[in-house]
């Protein structure tokens, strides 16, 4: 029966090693990346917390990917909470990513642009942020 070293050991025990650093790369190198995981906002006019001399006329919203036109909603809400856009949200035909929605002519003040949207991929993403409009006499 042949003699195991402390030498044989240690060279089994790397080699175990080796072939289970490898067998984990492998099953990693494997599994699907998923390179678009959520639709970040990437882009807004207004931009968050912004403050402007003038009304805008429209929101809009530029994404990181396309959306699902039926899954996705944005609305404009004053400082008490009242929606103030005009209710025509959509997507832009031309681009998947651009969600836009219309307003009237708006008063000074603080406005808050709320948004969910669901991507093309199922992962839906929803949030806000601040826009301001100065008072006439700051204008």
């Amino acid at each position: 029966m042949p003699m195991i070293t402390s030498r044989d050991r240690s060279q089994r025990s790397y080699g175990l090693a080796v072939l289970a650093i490898g067998f984990a790369l492998i099953l990693v190198a494997g599994l699907p990346v998923n390179a678009g995981a959520h639709a970040a906002l990437v882009k807004s006019s207004p931009a968050r917390g912004t403050t402007l001399l003038q009304h805008p006329q429209r929101v809009e919203l530029v994404f990181s990917e396309r959306l699902e036109p039926a899954y996705s909603t944005v609305e404009v809400v004053d400082a008490a909470n009242q929606q103030v856009d005009l209710r025509d949200g959509s997507l832009s035909p031309a681009d998947g990513r651009r969600l836009t929605v219309s307003l009237p002519p708006l008063t000074a003040g603080k406005y808050t642009v709320r948004f969910r949207v669901l991507s093309v991929d199922g992962h839906v993403v929803q949030s806000e942020f601040p826009f301001t409009i100065a008072p006439r006499a700051a204008r």
